[in-house]
């Protein structure tokens, strides 16, 4: 009889397994494999996909496989529309964006559908603001959230004060790059140091001009970049010609990956570079060694993309939050398939203090905050590598969480 009893559970079991696995839900993905972005787009987009790969190995999503839908977009806005239509027309719980000019161009029907979007640093930081814009997830730091710890840093690196201080801002002269100029400019005002832009035109290939000036005229005490594509190499080149010490440089998160450093030359020719990330830098991570295994017992090696720790761990990013709305998403529906991009967008908002296994900050994006909080952590370039330099941190987050407020409620009206 207990043998009856346990055979029949186990097929009743067995037959809910099998209902639940007839369900599958649509990720849309948006891309640069081949654009002026394609060094990130490339390794993040792997990582991505990895992560979503292990998940649907292990059984999917409470039973549930997820099937991503990538469109390369190639840095561009109109692939990224017609993706954008497709994705929706497929089914699409959640769309993946990428890219500033992009995101911009997609918000409105984002909200008009009801369909959750990401971009992670990127895009406009008023979508921070949940309440003004409750389908956009930034879901990590924001340009202005990467302004502030950048300005902190430089606070910290030059002795505590600011007062009386130049800082240069060299940045790619496009939407995404002059992003982060209204917080800089407004912690100029408040710290009292001396602010100088220094724009790059596209496809920032050509910065020598900018770099002898920030280095001999304006004489800069410290430099924030934001650069991106291949700009960072170009920059990093620059600054070495013109003896300008790298230690007095921070980038945003776009201009610091190993594919950067090595395109200038290698770790050894520029030690001392610092770089804010917003997930962590390396190899040394859980979720890192599961998708080693994985490739391992399908007989295969690692994607070399894995070795471009800072896109790649980036990608795992992406893959696991989405992953952790839609579980939420699924488990509201009580295990059903059966969800759409308002359930999604509550499943975003029910991550609290997800960490990734210390791949990520303590992310929590419930309460309004849709970034999560706004961490940033800066590595600096040794000869051996990327090596932390701070701890998670947020750079004023209450000046800068205050002007992505009143800067959300004046794009709402």
């Amino acid at each position: 009889m207990k043998r009856l009893i346990s055979t029949l559970a186990a097929a009743g079991l067995l037959s809910a397994a099998a209902a639940t696995q007839a369900g599958e839900i649509v990720l849309g993905q948006l891309m640069d494999r081949t654009g002026p972005t394609a060094n990130v787009g490339t390794n993040l987009g792997t990582g991505f996909n990895d992560y979503i790969k292990l998940i649907n190995k292990g059984g999917g999503v409470e039973g549930h496989t997820l099937r991503v839908i990538e469109v390369d977009n190639q840095y561009k806005v109109p692939p990224s529309v017609e993706a954008y239509q497709r994705f929706k027309a497929s089914g699409a719980v959640l769309v993946g964006l990428y890219g500033t000019p992009q995101t911009q161009a997609l918000t409105a029907d984002l909200h008009k559908d009801k369909i959750p979007g990401t971009s992670p640093g990127f895009g406009s930081a008023a979508s921070a603001d949940g309440e003004s814009y409750p389908y956009l997830f930034p879901v990590a730091a924001s340009y202005w959230s990467q302004a502030g710890g950048a300005i902190e840093f430089a606070k910290s690196e030059l002795g505590g004060s600011l007062k009386g201080k130049k800082i240069a801002y060299l940045f790619y002269d496009n939407p995404a790059g002059r992003e982060g100029l209204p917080v800089i400019r407004e912690l100029s005002k408040i710290e009292g140091f001396t602010l100088q832009e220094f724009p790059v035109p596209a496809p920032g290939v050509e910065m020598s001009n900018q770099v002898r000036d920030i280095s001999r005229r304006f004489r800069a005490d410290f430099v924030v970049s934001h650069l991106f594509g291949r700009a960072p190499s170009v920059q990093l080149k620059e600054f070495n010609r013109a003896g300008f010490p790298l230690s007095k440089v921070v980038s945003f998160v776009w201009g610091a990956s190993e594919a950067d450093i090595n395109a200038a030359g290698g770790f050894d020719k520029n030690v001392g570079y610092n770089g804010i990330q917003f997930a962590g830098v390396g190899d040394d991570f859980p979720i890192r060694q599961q998708i080693r295994d994985m490739y391992k017992a399908e007989g295969k090696s690692a994607p070399k993309e894995m070795d471009s720790t800072v896109f790649y761990n980036r990608g795992l990013l992406i893959g696991a939050l989405h992953v952790e709305a839609v579980r939420n998403a699924v488990k509201s529906k009580g295990g059903s398939a059966d969800i759409n991009g308002t359930d999604v967008r509550d499943g975003f908002r029910a991550i609290k203090d997800f960490s990734l296994g210390g791949l990520l900050p303590p992310l929590n994006l419930s309460g309004g905050d849709h970034e999560g909080g706004g961490w940033v952590r800066v590595f600096t370039v040794t000869k051996d590598g990327f090596q932390a330099k701070t701890d998670w941190y947020k750079g004023y987050r209450d000046i800068v969480f205050k002007m992505i407020k009143e800067d959300a409620a004046k794009k709402k009206k």
